[in-house]
Parts: structure tokens; C-alpha cells; sequence
């Protein structure tokens, strides 16, 4: 079974961001589940067939401070 991995990351207006790592895709939803949902119709559109992939998603934060 192929293996997509997408890092999701929280946007600056609320929700968050997914961008594929190594395939061209970028989309964005409210919550996780809507992300999910989300990233399922990219890959069918993206990939135009029927077959099963993995989806492995990274959770990227990033904090600023000074010192």
C-alpha cells in the first residue's frame, strides 16, 4: 500500500493547513475531521484512480519566543 504523507500545521486565520510532502496538494479545513475529509477528496482528484492509500499526517508547531 502506497504511503502519502501530508504535514498539518495551524493556520494564522484558525483551522489548519495540510501540504503534501513530495505531491503537489495544499488544502485547509476548520477541525481534523473536516481536514481529513478534505485531504481524501484532494488525493481521489489528484490521483485520478481508485486505488487504497495510506495517509500519514505530521503535526508541525512552531512557537516563537525571544531571550
Amino acid at each position: 500500500m502506497e504511503e502519502v504523507i501530508f504535514l498539518v500545521k495551524e493556520s494564522d486565520e484558525g483551522g489548519y493547513i495540510a501540504q503534501g510532502v513530495g505531491i503537489s496538494i495544499i488544502t485547509e479545513a476548520e477541525t481534523i475531521p473536516a481536514l481529513k475529509d478534505e485531504i481524501k477528496d484532494a488525493l481521489h482528484c489528484h490521483f485520478e484512480d481508485s486505488k487504497q492509500r495510506l495517509v500519514r499526517l505530521h503535526y508541525v508547531k512552531e512557537e516563537f519566543f525571544t531571550a
